[in-house]
């Protein structure tokens, strides 16, 4: 797989941006190493006129986290994706990363960023460094979905209409990716069965949740099989 996805610096600013920051942040971690698990999902991609669309995936372990993964999307040209979840090993008590970008026809319609627990007892540093995140400021801010109790309370989520709140979205994403890493170099694993255990079990109840949005495979249905929907959805971007 390569470096970088040299389409999207083609594609969209924005997109690339993000996408350099998140691998910039990605450096970072110890043990860093690529996986492959679906090597025919690395790369899709279709030139039919009317029905384009390309596909990009990343997959990475890390430690403290059993998958890193990044997806770049493109519909008919006009639908551009950036998807990331950051998945960490149950023995850590690291959050699960996650951020979304949708823009359609230039704008962006859904921009969200979170680090979501992993048990029911809250991690006081990070939820310290996350309510220091200056979040004002965004015209249109937008309510999560009733499936999205998975996500913490300082979970961000908004449409993005002018070019300066792009620029703050992208700084938000830093600030979160930030204060991720940090907690993952302080982090040492727990052998606690028991708290293993709460975290395998949030991290299923993420997916679950995250599997919900209808959206998501609304839009894959346009260009695909529902057999290979399902898959893609359960294998690739909400596995546990």
């Amino acid at each position: 797989m390569s470096n970088s996805l040299t389409k999207t610096k083609l594609i969209d600013p924005l997109v690339f941006s993000l996408l350099e920051n998140i691998r910039s942040h990605r450096s970072l971690l110890e043990g860093l190493t690529v996986i492959n698990p679906y090597p025919e999902l690395s790369t899709i991609n279709c030139e039919e006129d009317g029905k384009e669309f390309y596909i990009e995936n990343e997959f990475h372990k890390a430690k403290g986290f059993r998958k890193l993964h990044i997806e770049f999307a493109e519909f008919s040209k006009n639908l551009k994706i950036l998807h990331c979840v950051f998945f960490p090993d149950p023995k850590y008590d690291i959050p699960i990363f996650g951020m979304d970008l949708v823009k359609i026809n230039g704008l962006v319609s859904a921009a969200i960023v979170d680090l979501s627990p992993v048990s029911k007892i809250i991690n006081v540093e990070y939820d310290n460094l996350l309510s220091q995140v200056n979040k004002k400021g965004f015209s249109l801010e937008r309510k999560i979905p009733d499936w999205g109790d998975i996500f913490s309370k300082h979970v961000f989520f908004a449409s993005l209409k002018k070019e300066n709140e792009q620029e703050a979205f992208c700084k938000i994403v830093d600030q979160y990716l930030s204060i991720l890493i940090k907690l993952s170099q302080e982090t040492l694993p727990d052998n606690n069965n028991e708290v293993v255990e709460e975290r395998i079990s949030y991290q299923k109840n993420y997916c679950n949740q995250q599997m919900k949005n209808e959206k998501t495979s609304m839009v894959l249905l346009k260009y695909f099989d529902k057999e290979w929907v399902d898959r893609y959805i359960k294998q690739v971007l909400f596995d546990f």
